[in-house]
């Protein structure tokens, strides 16, 4: 790959002395001289570059309230269990299976429209490797999410496009994969040749690492692991050999390096606080009561409930999928998510990245190593939250998830969900130790309601509710919930042909390929969970 020069390193650090925006910049000829470049140019450049790599960084967990609230609070938290609807009005919703043609728009219209931009900006834009390197980052970043929640986009043909426009063809998920893998390898080994460059060459619009360029890799090879860890069941020498290649490399193990987008005002705090639009779902508050779990204080709210006729304050969730009676009752009756406008925007953390390494060494290393980076991995997630007494949580070899009691007296459930406990035993079998992996995970990397909906999509864990009202006319088995999204009329209006391939190559890599549904089952998703 090629290598960010001295001389580059020096004109980048010209920039910050003269007091211009701190960026890497559009420089097509790195061994002029820079007083040939005034400072005018150098500014507008970088600005250029910049502000386009900041772009790309508020899509990746979408920054702005409305988009975050379509991808995140509406759809994958929802199908992860993490929260549920409180607005007595809403009537086609994701969480009843029968989202509106406005609601289906968001999710991959605005996301893959949003992107381009940017990121043709940058890579048209500069020669400049690192720069070019992170908006690479960025998009895989970004659509690995969106096809983990459709199967086949468009990804490959969108930049060999001559213009500018998005109805191109789509590649099948497998495709996608191939091709994100192949960019991935081009940017880790863009940012291990420059290492050496300082913070300070494009630190001023970096809201994640501050130009960090070490950590960035830590990140780009947790990325590939966590991509790798989801072909287990699809392609698993695939899914081993890169995963051997990422954790080889070097990815995230301190929470010092989590990735965690760092804004001026969290905006998520308008969808909990204020709109009071969702509330903590049933499903992690009954596992988080059973294990009595520490960090729920530092997650959550808590509401009064009644015990044996006595007022307490506790944590309650709401059941995915309800009709809700009224707005202003559920918002009271259930506990909100903690979240503060100082908060930074989770990517992810050494918990999650440490978890992927122990499914790792469960599935082809030794359950005894596997141990030992699960009791890792929660301690960070414990680290991470400020939550104590780690040591007596990991030893619990008896609590399990509770049963769903609703302070309503609506939705209550006889029985939980699993019997899983939180202490590792490595004489148990395959099955029960990667439940205790996923869903100590799934704990852990809270509120990343994308990534646990595709993880429980993969794995079939942790165990969640089937949504209280089903409406997808059959479509869906509630007993497995969502599998993928339906997509977009826009792309039925607008790109109708591209689109119908797009159908036909999902059900040709779908097990079960029932069109496009929401009951379809993704390329790697293949697991039996019958």
């Amino acid at each position: 790959m090629k290598k960010t020069n001295n001389k580059m390193q020096l004109l980048l650090l010209s920039v910050v002395l003269l007091g211009t925006t701190a960026c890497t910049g559009d420089f097509a000829d790195i061994n002029r001289n820079p007083n040939e470049v005034t400072d005018e140019q150098l500014q507008a450049n970088n600005y250029k570059i910049g502000t386009n790599l900041k772009t790309l960084q508020g899509l990746v967990v979408p920054t702005e309230e409305h988009r975050f609230q379509f991808v995140e609070s509406i759809v994958g938290c929802p199908y992860a269990g993490y929260n549920g609807k409180t607005v007595d009005t809403w009537q086609a919703t994701f969480e009843n299976y029968n989202p509106s043609a406005d609601w289906r728009k968001v999710p991959f219209v605005d996301m893959i429209s949003d992107t381009y931009p940017a990121y043709r900006a940058i890579i048209n834009g500069t020669e400049d490797v690192v720069a070019q390197a992170l908006a690479k980052l960025f998009r895989i970043a970004i659509m690995q999410r969106v096809t983990d929640s459709y199967g086949p986009i468009p990804y490959t043909q969108v930049m060999a496009s001559k213009t500018e426009s998005l109805e191109v063809a789509y590649d099948t998920q497998e495709e996608v994969y191939t091709a994100m893998f192949t960019e991935l390898d081009d940017v880790i080994a863009s940012l291990q040749d420059n290492l050496s460059l300082p913070s300070d060459a494009f630190g001023r619009y970096d809201g994640v690492y501050s130009g960090n360029i070490s950590q960035w890799l830590k990140f780009a090879n947790s990325l590939k692991l966590r991509m790798a860890m989801r072909l287990t069941e699809v392609k698993p020498d695939l899914a081993k050999s890169k995963a051997a290649e990422a954790i080889a490399a070097g990815v995230i193990t301190t929470n010092a390096d989590n990735a965690m987008m760092h804004t001026s005002d969290n905006r998520t705090t308008l969808i909990y606080n204020d709109w009071g639009d969702h509330r903590i779902g049933a499903d992690i508050i009954n596992y988080m009561n059973g294990y009595n779990d520490p960090r729920r204080e530092k997650m959550f709210t808590t509401v009064t409930l009644v015990e044996n006729g006595q007022e307490i304050q506790g944590y309650a969730g709401i059941r995915i999928g309800i009709n809700v009676t009224s707005k202003a009752q559920a918002v009271s009756s259930y506990s909100n998510m903690r979240v503060t406008g100082t908060d930074p925007y989770l990517w992810m953390n050494a918990a999650e990245a440490t978890f992927l390494r122990a499914e790792y060494e469960l599935r082809w290393g030794s359950a005894e190593t596997a141990g030992t980076l699960y009791e890792q991995a929660v301690t960070l997630s414990f680290e991470e939250r400020g939550a104590d007494n780690v040591k007596g949580y990991l030893s619990d070899a008896t609590s399990t998830p509770a049963a769903y009691k609703d302070p309503l007296n609506k939705h209550s459930m006889a029985s939980p969900q699993s019997s899983i406990t939180v202490a590792w035993n490595a004489a148990a079998d395959f099955e029960t130790n990667l439940e205790r992996i996923i869903t100590q995970k799934w704990i852990a990397i809270f509120p990343l309601g994308t990534e646990a909906w595709t993880e429980h999509r993969r794995t079939g864990y942790p165990r969640l509710l089937p949504a209280v009202v089903d409406n997808s006319g059959g479509a869906v088995n509630v007993a497995l919930g969502a599998r993928r999204l339906p997509y977009p009329v826009e792309e039925y209006t607008e790109n109708p042909t591209n689109l119908q391939a797009a159908v036909s190559a999902l059900n040709g890599e779908s097990v079960n390929g029932a069109g496009d549904t929401q009951g379809t089952r993704v390329w790697w998703d293949r697991k039996n969970l019958n």
